[in-house]
């Protein structure tokens, strides 16, 4: 319960901090993802059922305030905190090697995604000029907010798995 509801104030809280802190600190209209930043590090930090839940909930708030369709955004971040979360057992807390890769290969898989969904399908062919202006700011920014972000999110994991195994020895 404890973990459900820190969970969700984290998802409010980097959702805000993306919608408003930093459109102000925009560079060229290139906000960092921070809920990518979120879903895949609870992804490879938790395993993939809470990678997927988490992508799920950040997703659907990015559909509600940002999509003319409900559920595109979801799926994309479902997929990422998936696909992040086959990497729990190779994952150690000590490393950000990992988490900097993951989290930049999943901000790139997102770019393309919706490149391919949004405008590509448009028929809007000109893939370097969004891979150069869009794509590749937005993950060098990003990867520079989860050099600031990730270990403050890893701080929290592991207070709350401390509270947890605590919390389970008082019954065995």
């Amino acid at each position: 319960m404890k973990r459900g509801i820190i969970t969700a104030i984290l998802i409010f809280i980097c959702f805000l901090l993306q919608c408003t802190v930093f459109r102000s600190l925009a560079f060229g209209g290139i906000v960092p993802n921070l809920l990518i930043v979120l879903t895949a590090s609870f992804g490879f930090m938790r395993g993939e059922k809470t990678g997927l839940i988490i992508g799920f909930f950040c997703g659907l708030l990015a559909d509600i305030f940002f999509a003319s369709v409900i559920g595109f955004y979801a799926l994309l971040y479902m997929y990422i905190g998936y696909m992040n979360g086959k990497f729990c057992t190779i994952f150690y807390p000590q490393d950000i090697k990992l988490p900097v890769a993951l989290i930049l290969g999943s901000d790139f898989a997102y770019g393309i995604v919706c490149y391919v969904i949004m405008f590509l399908l448009r028929g809007r062919f000109d893939f370097m000029y969004y891979f150069v202006h869009i794509i590749l700011p937005e993950i060098v920014y990003t990867i520079v907010v989860t050099l600031l972000l990730y270990p403050l999110i890893l701080w929290i994991n592991t207070c709350l798995e401390r509270g947890e195994q605590r919390s389970g020895k008082k019954f065995v």
